[in-house]
């Protein structure tokens, strides 16, 4: 394939520009706030998932607690009308009146008991409604370090964006100026070869794989026209001779 130097020169310019294209796509995915947000989302899903544990604690609670006090009153009341029937003089078999008694008695000491209960489920209650608020709180503090650096990586994205599409409008303009086929050789290479299709022969070295052509390789690079698409021999890439070549 033959093709002007000056087409030749071009084409590192749109190497150049690939390269910077391919950094700032690296650098897009590379970005802090990806490892930040990732850290963020896993602690808020599980202080969400511990706030729902809570939440449903204290809801249960709440359940206890109303069930336990409709008992200690269904016990209160059964006991106030055992109390009145007493008071009002109206049991007068001693045996009933002694089963009465008893039956005041054991009321009295299941209300106690349910009394305690209801304590009990109302200290757990107050607990949870603890937890619930502070794990709220935290849910709030690391819903906003996650807004932020939501914030953060878009206004990268965007600053990033930015740059690839004027890189990318220079790239169309600079990759139209050279020869098609050249174009083709050169977008096969690159796919080929890590993102890098065609290098500079500095001071008789390749740039894309960095290795020195040896004596028989710089003599064919002299002998090959000025017009000639040479390639590396060690790495194949599209080979670029300018002035700084030591040829």
């Amino acid at each position: 394939m033959n093709a002007a130097p000056a087409d030749q020169i071009r084409l590192l310019d749109v190497q150049a520009l690939d390269v910077r294209l391919s950094q700032i796509a690296h650098k897009r995915k590379s970005l802090p706030e990806h490892a930040e947000l990732e850290t963020l989302n896993k602690d808020l899903t599980q202080l969400r998932d511990l706030l729902v544990a809570a939440q449903t604690e204290e809801s249960d609670c709440a359940r206890e607690q109303t069930k336990a006090e409709q008992d200690v009153d269904q016990v209160r009341q059964r006991a106030a009308r055992d109390q009145q029937r007493l008071d009002s003089g109206a049991v007068t078999s001693p045996k009933d009146l002694e089963s009465l008694q008893h039956e005041i008695v054991s009321l009295a000491k299941r209300q106690g008991d349910l009394e305690d209960v209801v304590l009990e489920v109302m200290e757990r209650r107050e607990s949870a409604q603890e937890r619930v608020t502070e794990l709220t709180d935290r849910v709030a503090s690391v819903q906003a370090k996650t807004d932020d650096a939501t914030a953060r990586r878009d206004a990268a994205y965007e600053e990033l964006d930015g740059e690839a599409a004027s890189v990318a409008k220079e790239r169309e303009v600079v990759a139209g100026s050279v020869p098609a086929d050249l174009m083709k050789l050169y977008e096969k290479l690159r796919e080929q070869q890590g993102g890098i299709g065609a290098a500079r022969l500095y001071q008789r070295r390749c740039e894309g794989c960095h290795i020195e052509l040896n004596i028989t390789e710089l003599n064919e690079v002299r002998a090959a026209a000025a017009d000639a698409v040479v390639r590396c021999e060690n790495c194949r890439r599209i080979l670029v001779r300018t002035s700084e070549s030591g040829l």
